[in-house]
């Protein structure tokens, strides 16, 4: 059986689990969130691997393109994916890496980008099932309404996130920051 190289990351917003499958990043996940043994039985069991915990330069250069990211040096993310899933949550995923920093968008506007307006709820529970989090920007996803939805971090973390984002891509943080969270 093949392996998944994982490390654990503190962030300045909470514990990440990162894991490398054959020179590719599988794995960038919120070490605590709900669903963490169904997320990772789905990873090792697609890639036909367990996790170790041991060291990986892709992991490596995962840490260093977040830990810019949390510092507002990086809007995109260079590290190589692998995305663990069927093909429409991968179809999702890729809809969701096409989100730009600073922006959001709903589970509405991503089926509509998907050509399948009535898909809202598939696109929703592929968006839950993301195991990449920050890099498949899964925060950017608001409800139809604006309002914050649900997120593998908490609904916390995800405000952080856009914030930061908000903050460092020059927008008005504060009016910006007051349309998303009102």
């Amino acid at each position: 059986m093949s392996q998944i190289n994982i490390q654990y990351f503190k962030t300045p917003f909470g514990e990440l689990i990162l894991g490398a499958f054959n020179g590719e990043l599988c794995l960038c996940d919120w070490r605590y969130r709900k669903m963490r043994a169904a997320v990772d039985k789905r990873i090792q069991s697609w890639l036909d691997s367990v996790y170790v915990e041991q060291t990986d330069p892709l992991i490596t250069q995962a840490i260093a393109e977040l830990e810019q990211y949390f510092s507002g040096a990086r809007q995109v993310f260079e590290v190589p994916l692998l995305l663990a899933g069927t093909e429409f949550q991968q179809q999702v995923w890729q809809h969701l890496i096409s989100i730009k920093y600073a922006q959001t968008a709903s589970y509405l506007e991503l089926a509509r980008k998907m050509h399948n307006q009535q898909a809202v709820r598939a696109v929703a529970a592929a968006n839950g099932a993301n195991a990449i989090s920050i890099i498949v920007p899964c925060h950017r996803i608001i409800g139809s309404d604006g309002k914050l939805v649900g997120y593998a971090g908490g609904l916390a973390v995800k405000k952080k996130l856009l914030q930061l984002e908000n903050c460092t891509a020059g927008n008005d943080c504060l009016t910006r920051t007051l349309e998303l969270f009102d």
